[in-house]
C-alpha cells in the first residue's frame, strides 16, 4: 500500500518532513511507514506529529490542520459531576497501572470492531514508559478497582494525551481534571489533545491552528521538569480535591 505522502526508511533518527507539508485530505496526513521505535516515537511528538492507524493499515503519521489542546486552567467539570465525584469514594494516582490503562483504552468501544491501539502500538507505549517517557493517570474506586483513566507522553513542559477510557461515568473526566491540576501546579500550560471528540469539547477543549500549536510546543518541549518519579510527583488524590475549585483553577 502506498499512499501519496513521503514514506519514512529505517533509520529511527531520520527527521520527518515539514508538518506544513501535510494534506488537507485527509487532514494531516503527514507521513507513512518507519517503525515504533522510542527515538521514533519522541522525534515525532517533540515536532507536532502522532501516529494512528489500523491494524490493516501501514503506520501512518499525522499533524492536522487543527490541535485539540487543553489548557490546564481550563478543563470544564460541571457542578453535577464534579458533585458526584466528591462522593464517589475514588481517588486518582499515577503510573501504578499503566499496561492496564493502556488495555483499557484499546477495548474497542460500542459500535466499533477494532482499535487504533494495535498489540505493536502497545509494545511501543509499554517500552516508553519503561523508559520514563509514557505515563498514565489513574482512578480508583474504594475498592480498589481501576475505573479508568488516561495515558500519553511527557517531554519538557508539555504533556501530549494520546487516550482515555471509563469503566465507569465520569473516571476519564476526573483523570483529566486531576491531570489539568497538579500540571498546572507545575507550571505546565497545556495538554495536547491531538484531535477532538465530543467528549473532550465537552471538557473545554480547544482547537488551535497548527502553526499556533507548533509555536506554543516549541518553546515548551526543551523546558527543564523537575526530577522525581512521576507516581510520588503526582501523589494520590481523592476526587473530592476537586471541589477546591478557585485554588485549583477548574471552572463550571
Amino acid at each position: 500500500m502506498r499512499l501519496p505522502v513521503p514514506w519514512l526508511g529505517t533509520d529511527s533518527e531520520a527527521p520527518f518532513p515539514p508538518p506544513e507539508q501535510a494534506l488537507s485530505e485527509p487532514d494531516g496526513l503527514l507521513a507513512a511507514g518507519g517503525d515504533l521505535s522510542p527515538a521514533r516515537f519522541l522525534n515525532a511528538y517533540r515536532r507536532g506529529i502522532f501516529p494512528w492507524f489500523s491494524e490493516d493499515e501501514p503506520i501512518l503519521w499525522w499533524s492536522p490542520s487543527r490541535r485539540a489542546v487543553f489548557r490546564t486552567d481550563g478543563v470544564h467539570l460541571s457542578t453535577r459531576l464534579r458533585r458526584r465525584l466528591r462522593n464517589s469514594g475514588w481517588t486518582v494516582r499515577a503510573d501504578t497501572a499503566f499496561a492496564a490503562v493502556v488495555d483499557g483504552c484499546a477495548a474497542p468501544r460500542d459500535g466499533q470492531s477494532g482499535t487504533w491501539i494495535t498489540a505493536g502500538m502497545r509494545a511501543a507505549y509499554l517500552q516508553l514508559h519503561r523508559l520514563g517517557h509514557a505515563h498514565s493517570i489513574e482512578v480508583f474506586d474504594a475498592d480498589g478497582r481501576l475505573v479508568g483513566g488516561l495515558f500519553g507522553l511527557a517531554f519538557g513542559q508539555v504533556f501530549c494525551g494520546d487516550s482515555m477510557y471509563s469503566a465507569e461515568s465520569g473516571a476519564s473526566s476526573l483523570a483529566l481534571a486531576m491531570l489539568a491540576q497538579r500540571l498546572r501546579g507545575w507550571g505546565w500550560p497545556l495538554i495536547d489533545a491531538q484531535v477532538p471528540n465530543a467528549h473532550t469539547r465537552r471538557l473545554g477543549v480547544e482547537t488551535w491552528p497548527r502553526a499556533d500549536y507548533l509555536a506554543a510546543l516549541a518553546a515548551l518541549r526543551d523546558l527543564p521538569s523537575p526530577p522525581g518519579d512521576w507516581r510520588e510527583r503526582f501523589g494520590t488524590w481523592p476526587a473530592a480535591a476537586l471541589g477546591e475549585a478557585a485554588r485549583d483553577g477548574l471552572r463550571d
